[in-house]
C-alpha cells in the first residue's frame, strides 16, 4: 500500500510518501514540506498548497492520503490554517478517488513510539529508526508527514477490519429486526 502522509499548515506542510509491505514493513519513498511566505494572500498560499499536493498525488499515485487532524491548538488563526490546508489537499485526494484518512497527533504518536504523549524529538528519532534512515528528516514537518503514513500503513488493516465487522453486525441486526417483524405479522395477522 502506498500513502500519502500530510503534516497540514500554510507555512510549512510537510508531504511524504511512504511504501508499507507486509506486517509493519514500510519504506520511504519520498518527503519534502511546501513552504508558503506568510505576506501571501491566504487564497493563493492554499493555491500553492494544493498545487504542491496534487503534483505529488499525479507522480506518485498514493492508494490513500493520510491528513492529521487538527487538535485543539491555543492560537485559533494557526488551527484555522491547518484545517484549511488539510481541507484542500483532503479535496485534492477526493478528486483523484483517492481515500483520504484523518489521524490525531496522539493515534500518530502512539503509533510510531508506542506513546500518544511522545514530543516531537521522540517521533523524528523513531520515524528515522523505523525507516532506517541514514539521516533523520527535518525539519520536523517532513518527519510527522513520515509519521502519518506510517501510522496510516499500520492502522488501516485495523480499521478495514473494524468496518467490516461493524457492517456485517449492522446487516445482522436488520436481518434480526426484519424476522421479528414478520413473526409479528404472522402472530397478529
Amino acid at each position: 500500500m502506498r500513502v500519502m502522509g500530510v503534516d497540514p499548515g500554510l507555512t510549512r506542510c510537510g508531504l511524504s510518501i511512504v511504501d508499507g509491505g507486509s506486517g509493519r514493513k514500510v519504506t520511504a519513498v519520498d518527503v519534502d514540506v511546501v513552504r508558503t511566505p506568510g505576506d501571501m494572500d491566504l487564497a493563493h498560499r492554499l493555491l500553492a498548497v494544493a498545487d504542491a499536493a496534487e503534483r505529488w498525488m499525479d507522480t506518485h499515485e498514493p492508494g490513500a492520503v493520510a491528513i492529521e487532524r487538527v487538535f485543539a491548538q491555543h492560537n485559533v488563526r494557526t488551527a484555522m490554517g491547518t484545517a484549511q490546508a488539510g481541507g484542500v489537499i483532503a479535496l485534492a485526494a477526493a478528486r483523484r478517488g483517492i481515500p483520504v484518512a484523518f489521524h490525531t497527533p496522539s493515534e500518530v504518536k502512539a503509533a510510531v513510539t508506542g506513546s500518544g504523549t511522545a514530543d516531537k524529538k521522540q517521533v523524528t528519532a523513531m520515524v528515522t529508526r523505523i525507516l532506517g534512515l541514514p539521516v533523520a528528516p527535518k525539519p520536523a514537518d517532513a518527519a510527522d508527514a513520515l509519521a502519518l503514513a506510517i501510522c496510516h500503513c499500520w492502522r488501516a488493516p485495523l480499521l478495514e477490519r473494524m468496518a467490516a465487522a461493524e457492517a456485517k453486525a449492522a446487516a445482522a441486526q436488520r436481518r434480526y429486526i426484519e424476522r421479528l417483524a414478520e413473526q409479528r405479522k404472522a402472530v397478529h395477522g
